[in-house]
């Protein structure tokens, strides 16, 4: 069994409710969602990031605006939707459900 390539499908399978919940808390640049990514121990790449913005963006879990910048080109603000946050909160009870699922089996003390 490949560890590691399982791990990178689990956090892949997560990756979508981590972006909803960052941009709950309000609006973001890209690069601000990477590094509330990584501080959280979740490493994604640009190359990751962005198609899955526009991909959450196109079924209207997210929307963005331009914002000129002093120090360069204009960025994108990302911000979730009201169907997203729906979403989310499908999400987290998900969520919840599979961690006690998993909590419970990896818990379960071996019957004599």
């Amino acid at each position: 069994m490949n560890v590691e390539n399982t791990q990178a499908q689990m956090r892949k399978g997560i990756l979508e409710f981590c972006i909803l919940s960052i941009l709950n808390n309000g609006e973001a640049y890209p690069s601000e969602i990477l590094d509330q990514l990584k501080e959280a121990k979740l490493i994604v790449v640009e190359g990751t990031l962005y198609p899955l913005l526009t991909r959450l963006k196109n079924i209207e879990l997210l929307t963005y605006r331009w914002e000129e910048s002093t120090s360069g080109p204009p960025r994108k603000y990302y911000s979730i939707t009201e169907t997203g946050k729906g979403t989310l909160e499908a999400l987290q009870i998900t969520w919840n459900e599979l961690q006690h699922a998993v909590e419970t089996l990896t818990t379960k003390k071996k019957e004599s």
